[in-house]
């Protein structure tokens, strides 16, 4: 099964975290990644820009309309992600246990739709 795990956190929180702080950063994601590694396979996976840096497109009838930063205001910002595959949903959570205890994780399967093919030769 392949899941998306969308990692949100306080934006400034990297900032202000003192060296000790960023070197758990850094030991949660490898404890994850060899968790990972022990149950399934990482497809792809990376840190994300700040919020501020976002383009959002919206549709307003025919007009496209076009605009600077995120889609919604929140507290917590899409700091980062993985795209992996595991067995299922309890394997993903008990990878994604080993994350940053800051973050909220959000864990989504994705799924196929019936009737569409990607192009191949993209």
């Amino acid at each position: 099964m392949r899941y998306l795990v969308l990692i949100a956190s306080d934006p400034g929180d990297w900032e202000r975290a003192t060296p000790e702080e960023r070197q758990g950063y850094f030991d949660a994601h490898d404890a994850f990644e060899r968790a990972l590694a022990a149950q399934g396979t990482k497809v792809s996976g990376a840190p994300l820009a700040s919020a501020d840096t976002a383009t959002t497109l919206r549709h307003e009838g025919d007009r496209l309309t076009v605009t600077d930063g995120p889609f919604v205001e929140l507290v917590e910002q899409v700091a980062g992600f993985y795209l992996v595959d595991l067995p299922d949903l309890d394997a993903a959570v008990s990878v994604c246990a080993h994350l940053p205890r800051s973050y909220a994780v959000e864990i989504r399967p994705t799924i196929e739709i019936e009737g569409y093919e990607p192009p191949r030769d993209l």
